[in-house]
């Protein structure tokens, strides 16, 4: 049986133009209106917006490749605030504008304390990999998930060397051909590389 499979995936900005015109209260597209209402909308679904393409072949590669332990989520995103939250989980105008409000580092406690917290807990499952879909030439995220993972830490090697946009192509693509990328630890791993060639259309 093939082990059980968790997707962690990094965050959208929450501080920029397009988080403006998602929070703006008077916009009129759809997404807008239902985040400003009282039952929000999927983080994952708000993320997509805020990042595009990017964010966007992370979501749907890990929905399509997941297998999670029985009662787990299977699609968790860093969060700058709040630790790990299922992709599906509502939220609203203040939760994204909480998250453009802290900086990711490893020696923050706003980003770290909650992120710890949920790792820890994640750590328990000893049957399960953890596949990071985010960067690694960084710090900011490997470094605690490392602590609480270990050689359970995955990563795409084809991420090293691609640009975010490239990055949401290969995944929409693999989706698409229904083929899993290859994964290998990111501890010891070559984080950093000359640049990818590039994907066609998703």
């Amino acid at each position: 049986m093939s082990r059980r499979r968790i997707f962690l995936l990094s965050p959208a900005h929450c501080g920029g133009k397009r988080a403006a015109i998602l929070l703006n209260e008077r916009a009129t597209f759809p997404l807008a209106q239902r985040l400003h209402s009282s039952s929000g909308v999927a983080l994952g679904e708000a993320f997509s917006f805020l990042s595009g393409l990017y964010f966007r072949g992370k979501l749907a590669y890990a929905e399509r490749f997941t297998r999670p332990p029985v009662d787990q989520r299977g699609v968790l995103v860093i969060t700058t605030d709040r630790g790990l939250m299922a992709a599906d989980a509502p939220v609203g105008p203040r939760e994204l504008r909480e998250f453009g409000t802290v900086d990711i580092r490893p020696d923050h406690p706003q980003y770290r304390e909650p992120l710890a917290r949920d790792l820890a807990r994640l750590s328990q499952d000893a049957d399960a990999d953890v596949v990071l879909l985010g960067s690694v030439a960084t710090g900011k995220y490997v470094d605690v998930l490392l602590e609480f993972m270990g050689e359970r830490l995955l990563f795409p090697p084809e991420f090293v060397g691609r640009g975010d946009m490239s990055r949401g192509a290969l995944l929409l693509r693999a989706v698409r051909e229904g083929k899993e990328l290859a994964y290998e630890p990111v501890a010891g791993a070559i984080r950093q590389g000359r640049r990818a060639a590039k994907v066609g259309p998703p």
